[in-house]
């Protein structure tokens, strides 16, 4: 297979500055702990107020955020995404090269890369963010990325990119193409307000393509009419989906595969940031099945990827000792049939972190 996992989701650039004066998100007429969707000379107008404070630029979007962490880890990534013709999206294009160490972005002439503005509390780490989605959701075609994705051991989406409109079909049929090349199909549900808007539909995605489903506490709700802790047999169950991950918070989360629930701690740190913890849980967990880890230790590293996330600012961890910390944290607590599970399926390999 040409990658471990390729991705497809909304190219947008992180801005992150960290502010002590919360009063400045009620001046700015946001409501704090939010996301506020605008145009681009609006989001030019609110960062033109915070850029003082130092702000933090870095590739995002929940998809790319995943990928870029994988990469991190050592695995074989590829992603999918469109930018503008401007330095944003050059600078964007850099980034996503330096955790994946290439790219497979489009490049929309005349559109402006989207972008997400992150006000982080110092006090609490909770976020109020401004979000242009700009050039990310005019993707119209895949190109020649569809045969990328069908030839990867799993192909990652984002619920974002199944809202109603171009890109819904667009990711309908990569999840086809993808799906019938014998890629395991993983979608992160992404937000409440997706399976608000999309709740018919976003079942039918899971039970036709996904493999393996990941859903916050809020989103297993909203989708299940259920309480969090039931909602990842009810995933399975009834979408026939063979792994399904539902975060808890500080509670940790809970993994359902093959009929077997398991629960997995958190790994307690400080929080600085919260942009992006699902998405680094996500980028372990999956690091963790491309090396076929048994799904328990998947759920132990996504857990520990996340912590590390949590504890700085920005979705994706760069320190590559942090990592490979994590990872050999998880191989050191694994018991010895795991480990010679894994080594029997091939699961160490040269050059990753865990070799």
């Amino acid at each position: 297979m040409s990658y471990d996992v390729a991705g497809i989701g909304n190219a947008l650039m992180d801005a992150l500055v960290l502010v002590d004066d919360e009063q400045l998100v009620d001046e700015l007429g946001l409501v704090r702990g939010t996301m506020h969707p605008v145009d681009h000379a609006a989001w030019e107008d609110v960062y033109a107020r915070v850029k003082h404070l130092g702000v933090t630029l870095d590739s995002g979007g929940s998809c790319a955020n995943v990928i870029a962490t994988l990469g991190r880890l050592g695995a074989k990534v590829v992603y999918r995404g469109q930018v503008g013709d401007d330095e944003l999206g050059r600078t964007y294009a850099a980034r996503m090269i330096e955790s994946c160490g290439h790219v497979a972005l489009k490049v929309a002439p005349g559109h402006h890369t989207g972008k997400c503005l992150s006000i982080i509390s110092r006090r609490d780490a909770e976020r109020t963010m401004v979000t242009d989605l700009g050039a990310a959701i005019t993707l119209e075609d895949l190109g020649d990325y569809g045969s990328v994705l069908a030839s990867a051991g799993i192909a990652h989406f984002t619920g974002y990119t199944l809202l109603p409109g171009k890109m819904r079909t667009v990711i309908d049929g990569a999840m086809a193409q993808a799906k019938a090349g014998g890629a395991r199909i993983s979608l992160d549900v992404a937000d409440p307000f997706v399976v608000a808007a999309t709740k018919d539909y976003l079942w039918e995605i899971l039970e036709k393509y996904t493999d393996i489903a990941f859903l916050n506490a809020e989103e297993a709700r909203a989708l299940t009419d259920e309480a969090p802790e039931k909602a990842a047999r009810i995933v399975s169950e009834r979408a026939h989906v063979r792994t399904v991950c539902v975060k808890l918070g500080s509670r940790g989360s809970i993994v359902f595969h093959d009929g077997v629930e398991y629960e997995i701690p958190i790994y307690k740190v400080k929080a600085v940031d919260t942009t992006g913890a699902g998405d680094a849980y996500a980028g372990g967990f999956l690091y963790g099945l491309s090396r076929r880890w048994p799904v328990e230790m998947c759920g132990h590293l996504g857990s520990r990827v996340a912590a590390l996330a949590v504890a700085q600012i920005g979705a994706v961890v760069k320190d590559h000792a942090l990592l490979a910390g994590a990872v050999s944290e998880v191989l050191e607590n694994a018991n010895d049939s795991d480990i010679q599970a894994i080594r029997n399926a091939g699961g160490f390999s040269a050059g990753s972190l865990d070799a």
